[in-house]
C-alpha cells in the first residue's frame, strides 16, 4: 500500500497537468468579402476572440466577423469554397474530423454535383490539422 500511494499521486499530478493543457478546440470566424480567422484554444471564448481579431486584421469589422463553427476537440478541419450558378458564393467549414483523409472525403461530398447540381464551383481552400495549422489542399 505504501508503494501505491506515490504512484497514484504521480498519476494524479500528470492527469491534472494534461487536463490543464487539455485538448484544444478550433474556432472559425468569417466576414463575407472582408476577411476570416481561425484559432485554437481551450475555450470557445478565447478561440473565437482570437479568430475575430484575425478577421478584423484582414479587413472585417466587429459586426461583420461572425462565428461560423466551433469544434472541441479540434481534430481535422476543412474549409470549402462554393459558388452557385447565380454567382452567390460562401464557405462551408467542417471540423472535428478524425483524419485529413476523412476531411477530403467530406469535401468531396460537399462538391458532389449529383447532389448539388446548382454549383458552378467548389474547391477546398484549406485543411487544418488538430493544432489549427493551415495546410495546402494539394
Amino acid at each position: 500500500m505504501k508503494r501505491l500511494v506515490p504512484v497514484v499521486c504521480a498519476l494524479l499530478c500528470l492527469s491534472a497537468a494534461a487536463l490543464a493543457a487539455g485538448p484544444k478546440g478550433i474556432a472559425f470566424v468569417h466576414a463575407p468579402e472582408m476577411g476570416s480567422g481561425v484559432c485554437t484554444g481551450n475555450t470557445p471564448e478565447k478561440a473565437f476572440a482570437c479568430a475575430r481579431e484575425q478577421c478584423i486584421r484582414e479587413g472585417g469589422n466587429t459586426q461583420a466577423c461572425k462565428r461560423i463553427a466551433w469544434c472541441f476537440p479540434a481534430r481535422w478541419s476543412v474549409d470549402v469554397f462554393l459558388q452557385n450558378t447565380d454567382g452567390y458564393h460562401w464557405h462551408e467549414v467542417t471540423c472535428g474530423l478524425d483524419s485529413r483523409e476523412t476531411a477530403a472525403k467530406v469535401a468531396e461530398a460537399q462538391c458532389d454535383r449529383k447532389t448539388r447540381p446548382y454549383l458552378r464551383e467548389c474547391t477546398v481552400t484549406r485543411f487544418f490539422d488538430p493544432d489549427g495549422k493551415p495546410l495546402d489542399p494539394r
